[in-house]
């Protein structure tokens, strides 16, 4: 099968996954009691009139169907609606906090796949050895500390020791790096490595057991016959197959955490989706939630179509079909 109608066919997945998600967020808000939401914007004790005012603003009392038919045509033209707090356009926020969010994931990401990929690796072809039982006790480590507790650990261990002697470029919250890149990495680097070690953990067990079955099929077997060197057959063959369940992890990793590092970024003051998505759902501001659910929805479909781009390069077993 070609490459096109491929991505046609899971182009109109990924819409129908998120025209679903819409549908659902929608239901899930929006049916609620009568006058719910006019009464968590209007506070206590409010009067008939102010509740029938707020309704009227939010087109609240329109019927249902009409309701769902604006959201959707919005929705579709980019427009995700304003809050219901302090009327900000909700793709302003999202514009405000996805650089923030974008920051920390992508460049734990980075972190993650060199750390985890190189144990892991090492790992299978030394299987057994004093290097791979060391691996297996890390890897049980950082599996097993929370990333709440492991953020603390490295604010209170790390921040505040370095930053009282001397280390001023060690700094929490969010920065720019246009504005300042020294000061856009040195807020970054805790985050990275907090929200880096359990998943380099997890990559580092996944990459070890997909390239020792790897190892052992037929096609290997044949690729040492052949007389060509062990890094080869391990780096060309083995590994390039081997990062199939990798990526395939990948991708729904990526995905989800570019919809919100919630605990990384209220620990180290970052305020990207995951901070204002919890805010949202404490104060009720049900047009921000609905937007964050679409940016997630659309990060993980948008994730997962790349991952099945990625099989095709990198086994060549794996065709496009």
């Amino acid at each position: 099968m070609t490459l096109i109608p491929f991505l046609i066919r899971r182009i109109l997945a990924g819409l129908l996954v998120l025209w679903v998600v819409s549908l659902l967020s929608f239901l899930l808000f929006f049916l609620r009691p009568a006058n719910a939401v006019a009464r968590a914007i209007a506070g206590k004790a409010p009067t008939p009139e102010v509740l029938q005012l707020i309704n009227k603003r939010l087109g609240l009392d329109q019927p249902i169907l009409v309701q769902y038919w604006h959201y959707l045509s919005q929705s579709a033209r980019g427009n995700l609606g304003y809050s219901f707090i302090n009327s900000e356009p909700v793709n302003t926020i999202i514009g405000q906090d996805l650089p923030r969010t974008a920051s920390v994931v992508l460049g734990a990401v980075v972190l993650w796949l060199i750390v985890g990929l190189s144990v892991g690796i090492l790992s299978a072809t030394r299987a057994r050895s004093l290097f791979d039982r060391v691996a297996t006790f890390g890897v049980l480590g950082g599996l097993s500390l929370p990333t709440f507790v492991l953020g603390q650990l490295l604010l209170w261990g790390v921040f505040l020791q370095l930053a009282n002697n001397g280390f001023s470029w060690l700094q929490t919250g969010y920065v720019s790096p246009a504005q300042s890149l020294s000061g856009w990495a040195g807020r970054m680097i805790l985050p990275w490595i907090t929200l880096a070690t359990v998943s380099a953990a997890t990559y580092s067990r996944l990459s070890r057991g997909s390239l020792i079955d790897t190892l052992g099929e037929d096609y290997i077997k044949t690729a040492r016959a052949k007389g060509l060197t062990e890094r080869r057959v391990v780096i060309r063959h083995g590994v390039r197959a081997a990062l199939t369940p990798v990526v395939s992890q990948l991708g729904v990793d990526m995905g989800a955490l570019l919809g919100g590092v919630v605990v990384t970024e209220i620990v180290f003051g970052i305020n990207g989706l995951g901070y204002d998505t919890i805010h949202a759902v404490i104060v009720g501001d049900l047009p921000v939630i609905m937007g964050f659910v679409l940016i997630g929805a659309l990060f993980v479909v948008l994730a997962n179509l790349i991952v099945d781009l990625c099989y095709a390069l990198l086994d060549p077993r794996v065709r496009v079909g």
